[in-house]
C-alpha cells in the first residue's frame, strides 16, 4: 500500500469518527434539551369546596409537546380524584381563581390563544364555565393590551366579579388604556363592563371581595407597591390607599371580620429579606394596624381564610438561604399562620424537607383547614397535593 494511500484512509477514519462523535453530541443534545422540557410539572392555583367534594384549578403540562395546560379537577371526600379536564385551545395556559355557582363551575386564568401569542409569549385572559361533570358551558377571553391574565373571581347575585391585569409587554398598543383590570360577566359569560387601574406597564389585581355594596380589591400599583382600591357595585373608583414598603407582588389576599378588611403581602426590608404580613384597613380603605411573621429569610402570606372562631389564617411561602460549596440556594418551605380578630399572633407553622414546598391556597373544611399546595422531588418534578391540618395547626394527613 502505498504512502498515499493510506493517509487517505487515514484522513476518510479521521472523518467518520468526527461525523460519529457530531452525531453523538447532536443526539445528546437534543435528548438534553428534551429533558429540559418534559419534567413533569402539576400544580394546583385555587380550591374550593362544596359539601363533601373539592374543586381544585391550576395547570399541568402532561401532553407530548410539554405545554402548560390549564386544568380543573373534581376530588371526592377522600381527596380522589373524579374527573379533570384540561383546557386544550391554544397552547400554554393556566387557571389561577374558580368559583361554584349552584352545580357549575366558573375558573379564569389566561391562554396563549395562537401561534403568534405563543411566539411573543403574551396571553389572554380567559373565563370559562363547566357543568358538574366538567363539560364546558362557554370560553370567552379578554384582551385589552397584549398581555392578559384573570387572577381571581367571586360570583355576586346571577353574576361574576374578576381581577386581573392587561398590559403592554412587547410593544404599546396605541393609546388604550391597560393596568389592572376589574370586571364583571354575566351568567351566559357575556362582559358588561371592564375598568382599568393604574398604568399599562405593571398595575394588577390579585384578589377581591364584597363587603356592603363595595368591591374592595387588592394588588400592586405602578411602582410595584401593595395596594387596596374600593369600587361601588358598578365598578366607579371610590378611595384607595398604598403601601409603600411591599415586596413587588404587592398584595395577594383580602378577607372581612365585621366591616374590617385584612390584606396580606410581604413587608420588604432590603433586597435580601422580607417578612410575611397581615394589614388591616376599615371600609374607607384607611389603615388601621398590622402584624408582621419574621422568619430566616424571605417570607410572605398569600392567601387569608376566616375560620368558624373568626380567626384569620393566613398560608404563605418561606425561603431560607443555605450555602453549599460557597453558593447561596434557597430552600422553600409552605407556611400557615393563625392570629385572632385583633391580629394577636396565636401560632404558625412550617411545612416542608430538603426540597420545596409551597401552599397555593386554603378551605376551611368541617373545622380543620385544608391547604393545597405543590412539591418538588428528586427527579426534578412539581406534583401538588393537599394538607389537612387541624385547628391547632397539626398535619392530620396528606393527600
Amino acid at each position: 500500500m502505498n504512502k498515499r494511500r493510506v493517509k487517505n484512509l487515514r484522513i476518510v477514519s479521521l472523518i467518520c469518527i468526527l461525523v460519529l462523535i457530531c452525531e453523538v453530541g447532536f443526539i445528546l443534545y437534543n435528548f438534553i434539551e428534551k429533558s429540559k422540557h418534559s419534567v413533569y410539572f402539576e400544580s394546583i392555583n385555587a380550591l374550593i369546596n362544596n359539601n363533601d367534594s373539592y374543586i381544585a384549578v391550576g395547570s399541568n403540562n402532561d401532553n407530548d409537546n410539554h405545554y402548560e395546560k390549564a386544568k380543573i379537577s373534581k376530588y371526592d371526600s377522600n381527596k380522589e380524584k373524579v374527573f379533570e379536564k384540561l383546557y386544550n385551545i391554544g397552547y400554554n395556559s393556566a387557571y389561577f381563581g374558580v368559583v361554584l355557582d349552584g352545580t357549575d363551575m366558573v375558573a379564569v386564568g389566561s391562554y396563549e390563544k395562537d401561534e403568534e401569542d405563543h411566539n411573543s409569549s403574551v396571553r389572554h385572559a380567559l373565563i370559562v364555565k363547566y357543568d358538574e361533570d366538567g363539560n364546558e358551558v362557554f370560553s370567552k377571553d379578554f384582551q385589552v393590551l397584549d398581555n392578559s391574565k384573570f387572577t381571581s373571581i367571586t360570583k355576586v347575585g346571577e353574576d361574576y366579579l374578576v381581577t386581573g391585569q392587561s398590559i403592554y409587554k412587547n410593544t404599546k398598543v396605541g393609546d388604550k388604556v391597560g393596568g389592572a383590570i376589574l370586571a364583571k360577566y354575566n351568567k351566559e359569560g357575556e362582559l358588561l363592563w371592564s375598568k382599568t387601574y393604574g398604568n399599562n406597564k405593571s398595575a394588577i389585581f390579585n384578589d377581591l371581595i364584597v363587603v356592603n355594596d363595595s368591591i374592595y380589591v387588592v394588588g400592586c400599583d405602578d411602582n410595584y407597591l401593595g395596594i387596596i382600591v374600593r369600587f361601588d357595585m358598578d365598578g366607579n373608583y371610590i378611595s384607595h390607599n398604598d403601601y409603600s414598603v411591599t415586596d413587588s407582588l404587592g398584595f395577594n389576599g383580602i378577607a372581612n371580620i365585621d366591616g374590617v378588611i385584612y390584606v396580606s403581602g410581604a413587608l420588604r426590608r432590603d433586597n435580601n429579606d422580607t417578612d410575611a404580613m397581615i394589614v388591616r384597613y376599615n371600609l374607607k380603605c384607611v389603615y388601621i394596624d398590622q402584624v408582621i411573621y419574621t422568619g430566616l429569610g424571605f417570607e410572605r402570606f398569600n392567601r387569608l381564610r376566616v375560620d368558624g372562631d373568626n380567626n384569620i389564617i393566613a398560608i404563605g411561602t418561606m425561603a431560607i438561604a443555605k450555602k453549599e460549596k460557597g453558593i447561596s440556594e434557597f430552600n422553600y418551605d409552605g407556611l400557615v399562620a393563625k392570629y385572632d380578630r385583633d391580629l394577636k399572633y396565636i401560632d404558625a407553622v412550617r411545612y416542608g424537607d430538603d426540597r420545596d414546598d409551597y401552599f397555593t391556597d386554603i378551605v376551611i373544611d368541617k373545622n380543620n383547614y385544608l391547604i393545597s399546595g405543590y412539591s418538588s422531588y428528586e427527579d426534578g418534578s412539581y406534583m401538588s397535593k393537599f394538607i389537612n391540618y387541624s385547628k391547632a395547626l397539626k398535619v392530620l394527613g396528606v393527600n
